[in-house]
């Protein structure tokens, strides 16, 4: 699947070497779009892998890399400032991925969007402020304004772990947000999993691993399955 070049979208106030993964179905298209959040350690091989996931389920996935331009090292500081006031480029970037399916004629129309750790916190912003039939929450790190953040949201679906130590109570907050907001949604916390327990392989540098594993963040083959089969009925039934 290739990589594609966001720059040259037109949206404004993006990064200027926006780029992206694209993973397309096998079936024959159009089909329902979904822009991919990646987690803090960006687009690494296992969001990418996700993204691959996503397409055998029948979606066109468009994973855009938030640091584009200079990597994890230069852009984390900024997109997680970013996250945190609800403002600047990592909003654009993630709009222009927006836009850049739906002017493809591989789309429907319909378009979600599915988030990790810090992505999956974008993806709650995100999924209140138009555009999105349907967004998936992977253990995504709370906003700050939850209750104003989800109105008006698309239905979401949510997934965390009972051993997350990185989101603490963050599956209860953001289901009593939905529930008072009023927004359809499937917020399920999976007992005995951690932090970024849908990835295929530790995630981060080396050196870290040993102590995120210790922290309880790593995969968990156990509960990864049911997990991705909530997320794929919840996206049939909002996007098929």
């Amino acid at each position: 699947m290739p990589d594609v070049d966001l720059s040259r979208s037109g949206a404004r106030d993006t990064s200027r070497a926006l780029r992206g993964y694209l993973a397309e179905p096998t079936t024959p298209g159009p089909w329902p779009g979904v822009v991919l959040i990646h987690e803090a350690f960006g687009l690494v091989p296992t969001m990418r892998r996700h993204a691959d996931k996503l397409a055998e389920m029948g979606y066109a996935t468009l994973a855009v890399d938030l640091y584009s331009d200079g990597g994890a090292r230069r852009c984390l500081v900024s997109t997680a400032r970013a996250f945190s006031t609800g403002n600047g480029r990592a909003f654009a970037d993630i709009d222009a991925a927006r836009g850049w399916l739906i002017d493809r004629e591989i789309t429907n129309g319909k378009i979600g969007v599915i988030g990790f750790c810090l992505g999956g916190g974008f993806a709650i912003l995100v999924a209140g402020r138009g555009g999105y039939d349907a967004a998936a929450v992977n253990y995504g790190v709370i906003p700050k304004d939850l209750d104003e953040a989800v109105v008006g949201s698309c239905p979401v679906v949510a997934t965390y772990g009972t051993k997350d130590r990185v989101v603490r109570h963050g599956a209860e907050r953001l289901e009593e947000a939905l529930t008072r907001a009023d927004v359809d949604h499937d917020v399920t916390v999976y007992a005995g999993a951690g932090h970024a327990f849908l990835n295929d392989e530790d995630a981060g540098p080396r050196v870290l691993r040993p102590v995120m594993r210790v922290a309880g963040i790593g995969p968990d083959p156990e509960a990864t399955p049911q997990a991705w089969e909530r997320i794929g009925a919840f996206f049939d039934k909002h996007l098929g």
